[in-house]
C-alpha cells in the first residue's frame, strides 16, 4: 500500500483539472448567454415600437438587467478560478442587481395606483421585502469587503500586514 499516498495527490490533481474545465465550460456558456440576451435587447428596442416606447424601454430593462445577472455570475466564475476558491461577494452583487430587477418590473409592470387596496397593499409589501434584500445582501457585501482588506492572525503573528 505504499503507492496510496502518492494515488491522493494525483486524484487532487485530476480532480482541480476537472473542477476548473467545468467552471471554464460554465463560463463560456454563460458568456454566450450574455451575448444572446444584449443582442435581443438591442433587436427588442429596435422593433417593438408598436405599444409604444415605455413598454419597449421596460422590456430592454428587463432583459439588460438580466444580463448583468449573467455577467456577474461570470464574474464570480471567473474569480473562482482564478483563486481556487468560492468568493461570496460577486453572489451577493447577482442578488442585489436580481431584487433591483424584481422591482422595476414590479413598478413598471403592475398598476399599483388602482382602486383596489388589496393590490396595492401586496405590491408595497413586496417593494419592502425586495428593499430588505438589497439591504441585507449590501450589508453582507460590505462586510465580505471588510474582511478581505482586515488582516489576518497569521500577517500579525508574522508582523505583515
Amino acid at each position: 500500500m505504499p503507492d496510496a499516498p502518492a494515488a491522493v495527490p494525483a486524484f487532487d490533481r485530476a480532480s482541480g483539472w476537472i473542477e476548473t474545465a467545468l467552471y471554464v465550460v460554465i463560463g463560456a456558456v454563460l458568456v454566450v448567454a450574455a451575448g444572446l440576451l444584449l443582442g435581443e435587447a438591442a433587436y427588442n428596442l429596435a422593433t417593438e415600437f408598436d405599444e409604444g416606447v415605455v413598454p419597449a424601454a421596460r422590456d430592454a430593462l428587463d432583459t439588460l438587467l438580466l444580463t448583468f445577472i449573467f455577467v456577474e455570475l461570470f464574474a464570480a466564475v471567473r474569480v473562482t478560478v482564478r483563486q481556487q476558491q468560492l468568493v461570496a461577494e460577486p453572489f451577493f452583487l447577482v442578488g442585489i442587481i436580481a431584487a433591483i430587477k424584481e422591482i422595476v418590473l414590479l413598478i413598471g409592470a403592475e398598476d399599483l395606483t388602482t382602486d383596489d387596496w388589496q393590490t396595492f397593499r401586496d405590491g408595497m409589501i413586496e417593494v419592502g421585502v425586495l428593499a430588505g434584500v438589497i439591504f441585507v445582501l449590501t450589508a453582507c457585501t460590505l462586510l465580505a469587503r471588510r474582511r478581505l482588506r482586515e488582516p489576518t492572525e497569521e500577517d500579525e503573528s508574522t508582523g505583515a500586514g
